[in-house]
């Protein structure tokens, strides 16, 4: 006797055989015929619509099939295979029927003899008999779950500030990876999409405030949906804590009947609070078309090097060529399978630590979007277009909706176009269009860069990074940030700038110079690595006066190439690198192996570890820390300590560690000291630590005027220019249109720096200066003359500073200091030391 086929579509071989297996233990007797269509060729969780095609094909014995299916991308699988099938006449059900309570129906029903409708419609109301002996079940009160039968429903506001953008939409999709339920996410402005998806996702462009509404069927349903509560809840591991240390959330809405009065002031007070979101968003943009597109400086700091423009990007396919119905199945094979390869390419390089891996991952997970190659495959098959073809076009669709939903989501378009150009280049066998190799230092010109390509960069050749498109939230600028590269974003024209031309660019301020003069030239490191007889020697006035010149770090790479050129020792070893990273704090023993593979490099030198220095522009992924309308007016630097004290804690006994296993001489710094108490504080903990020579930074007018105090509680302190220069003129440090008086020249931050250097001349103790105004050579002489006894710089600054030390006597640096001071602009103060020391 012909039964009714049963085909299972499921994303696991494994889950698939055993719901299989178990179903098949009820039936007495001859068995229905069962396929089963389940994974990957290469036996990675999905799954193939020609493989259900031919799965459907092979249970047809004349009856019917009906198709059981477990994923959202399973239905898409089993919908395209309808199209695939290799012989006309075959009836085919899909049935949306709970996965495993649904195969158990259909094989019983099956093996009963039923015809095909009844087996589907058995199939589908299989799980009435278990919710009938469960019975209904009250929730819990204090959750925004409402359930209603079949569908789980609930309602989440957004309280992290860019939405769901793509790391959220990334986490999303992994809270639902070992989950069969089907899941979709809408707003009130924008229809469900996809949960898995995570373009459709971004797509939904949403803000603070914004009430998503998630929606799930099938096993597992409240399980997916109170993953993603609790992920928009936390604000997707993106918000920070209030000074009290306690959490910030949104509020939560009762489970269980609103009454509808309740419901239409709700719905008044969030149309209220979206147009006021509206409203401010549309006098930010006429804010940023005001400023003209102005380049954006987005990664600190100050180089000089060649012009390098990124090679063209890859052609577009032909959308002439067409392929016959027959080849259309085997082309959506091979987008499938290039979506994979891709996939797993940028999860190879995403064993980068923290951040860049994060973004990497979130990269590949966009490869493999379901909504993605199912948009592509149907221009397969629909209208007979090259795989290649069909992602180009799917993509630049998807590309085309992020633009229009604002800025942040915008910035992602880069991600996909990377995606978009290996894709092609996987389905045409074209080589990927990569960062160049010179074989010299040089300056990355590009339209944008793609998260692959940016964290590939090697910052002892790749000197600053300038984008046409991007912004401080580009993964291009993330990334920067991260390697310690300069970057500007938004500079228009940048890749019509000829390779080979010399420009000074500035990740700060955002300049891009052509051709800069050579007085221009003297603010920057030089282009390349020093040769051996440019390497500097230690720092020294022509008349023997020493000037210890010491370098800026981030990490153990940074510690090689300050030897390379020279350096002393080190005057400011960033280590925010071991934390920036990371999306859980790292523990004792990973910051001890940090740190000692740095002091191993600097036996019997001078290292002064600065203390984490988060905030601001530096938040911390593991720290849950309230947004500030000011951040850099707001809790950073030492102040951090006060919200989570154990963390100072930890790195200080690290510090110790690392120092009692190595031979360099340590010294330690608190970073944002404001008053004599906070100096005082932090002397304290670092002693109760057991470390020696403790000192702590001035970047602030008031720590300034209170030196001479702040120097009784402390061993040294280092002058940060670039703060101390933005509180001292109240000018945003990253604002293009406050460069000048930025300008370490003013004599306003002379005068700051003078009297910070006469307290230490009173306390007999060191005074160092470790901000951007250490590496130009002429100002250098300034800062010797006003007392400074130390310099600390970017390495590849080191030679220069050092024969500019070495031209002029104690006497000329001390009538420079004096001349500077008294002028009124930083032109005429450059000019007048110019002409003290014959330049």
């Amino acid at each position: 006797m012909a039964m009714v086929g049963i085909v299972v579509v499921s994303h696991s071989p494994e889950l698939a055989r055993a719901a299989v297996s178990l179903a098949l233990e009820m039936v007495n007797g001859p068995a229905p015929p069962i396929e089963i269509a389940a994974g990957t060729s290469d036996d990675r969780l999905g799954t193939d619509a020609a493989a259900v095609a031919q799965a459907i094909a092979a249970a047809d014995a004349g009856e019917g099939v009906a198709v059981i299916m477990d994923l959202g991308s399973a239905v898409i699988s089993a919908e395209l295979a309808l199209e695939f099938l290799p012989r006309p006449g075959i009836e085919v059900r899909l049935v949306p029927a709970a996965f495993v309570e649904g195969i158990f129906a259909a094989v019983i029903s099956a093996a009963g003899g039923a015809q095909l409708d009844a087996v589907a419609r058995d199939a589908e109301e299989a799980l009435q008999a278990k919710a009938a002996q469960l019975g209904p079940t009250e929730p819990p009160a204090d959750t925004s779950v409402i359930i209603a039968r079949p569908a789980v429903v609930a309602k989440a506001t957004i309280v992290n500030s860019d939405g769901v953008h793509a790391r959220p939409a990334a986490l999303i999709v992994e809270a639902l990876a070992s989950s069969e339920a089907q899941v979709t996410i809408a707003t009130e402005r924008a229809a469900p999409v996809s949960a898995r998806s995570p373009t459709g996702l971004m797509s939904l462009g949403t803000l603070p405030g914004d009430v998503l509404r998630i929606e799930a069927d099938g096993a597992g349903a409240e399980a997916a949906v109170d993953r993603i509560v609790a992920l928009v809840r936390d604000g997707f591991g993106e918000m920070r804590a209030e000074p009290s240390g306690t959490l910030s959330t949104a509020p939560v809405e009762a489970r269980g009947p609103v009454p509808f009065d309740e419901l239409r002031a709700q719905e008044s007070r969030l149309r209220a609070q979206e147009n006021e979101l509206r409203a401010e968003e549309s006098e930010l943009r006429a804010q940023k078309d005001a400023r003209s597109q102005q380049p954006l400086g987005v990664s600190p700091g100050r180089v000089v090097g060649p012009a390098l423009r990124m090679p063209d990007p890859i052609t577009e396919p032909d959308p002439a060529i067409r392929i016959p119905e027959a080849e259309r199945p085997d082309a959506i094979r091979r987008l499938a399978t290039a979506a994979d390869d891709v996939a797993e390419q940028l999860r190879g390089r995403s064993s980068a630590a923290g951040t860049v891996g994060q973004l990497l991952q979130a990269t590949a997970a966009m490869a493999t979007d379901p909504d993605l190659i199912a948009d592509a495959s149907t221009r397969i098959l629909d209208r007979g277009l090259t795989p290649e073809r069909a992602m180009w076009e799917a993509i630049g669709s998807v590309a085309d909706t992020l633009r229009g939903v604002g800025s942040r989501q915008a910035e992602r378009v880069a991600d996909l176009y990377d995606i978009r150009s290996r894709m092609v280049s996987a389905l045409t066998g074209r080589a990927v269009p990569g960062v160049p190799d010179p074989g010299h230092p040089f300056i990355l010109l590009a339209v944008d860069l793609a998260p692959a390509d940016a964290a590939g960069l090697d910052a002892t050749s790749c000197l600053a990074i300038v984008t046409e498109e991007g912004g401080p939230t580009s993964h291009t600028a993330i990334i920067a940030r991260s390697l310690g590269i300069p970057a500007v974003a938004a500079a228009q024209g940048a890749t019509a700038i000829p390779d080979g031309t010399l420009l000074l660019v500035d990740g700060s301020t955002g300049e891009v110079i052509k051709e800069p003069t050579t007085d221009q030239q003297a603010t920057a490191g030089t282009p390349r690595r020093p040769h051996r007889e440019e390497v500097a020697r230690p720092g020294s006035t022509s008349d023997g006066h020493r000037v210890a010149l010491l370098a800026n770090i981030a990490s153990h790479r940074d510690a090689s190439a300050a030897l390379e050129c020279g350096a002393e020792g080190l005057g400011l070893y960033r280590t925010e690198l071991s934390f920036l990273d990371r999306v859980e704090a790292p523990s004792i023993a990973d910051q001890v192996a940090t740190y000692r593979s740095v002091f191993a490099r600097f036996n019997g030198r001078r290292v002064v570890v600065r203390t984490l220095d988060a905030g601001s522009d530096k938040p911390l992924p593991f720290l849950q820390h309230a947004e500030e309308p000011n951040p850099a007016l707001g809790i950073r630097g030492f102040r951090m300590a006060d919200v989570y004290p154990a963390l100072l804690h930890d790195q200080l006994l690290a510090i110790k560690k690392a120092a009692a296993s190595e031979s360099a001489e340590v010294w330690v710094m608190a970073p944002m000291i404001t008053t004599v108490d906070e100096a005082r504080s932090f002397a304290r903990v670092a002693h109760d630590a057991s470390l020696g020579i403790i000192g702590v930074m001035i970047e602030t007018p008031a720590a300034a005027m209170q030196a001479e105090k702040i120097l009784a509680e402390v061993d040294f302190v280092s002058i940060g220019t670039n703060d101390l220069a933005q509180y001292t003129f109240a000018a945003d440090r990253h604002s293009a249109s406050l460069a000048t008086l930025n300008d370490p020249w003013q004599a306003g931050l002379l005068r700051m720096i003078e009297m910070v250097a006469t307290a230490g001349a009173a306390n007999g103790k060191p005074i160092g200066v470790c901000g951007e105004a250490a590496a130009d050579p002429l100002l250098a002489l300034v800062l010797t003359g006003l007392g400074i006894s130390s310099l600390s710089m970017a390495p590849r600054a080191l030679a220069g500073v050092g024969r500019s030390l070495a031209s002029a006597t104690l006497e000329i640096c001390r009538r420079a200091a004096h001349a500077a001071c008294d002028s009124d602009s930083p032109a005429s103060a450059r000019e007048a030391v110019r002409g003290i020391v014959n330049r």
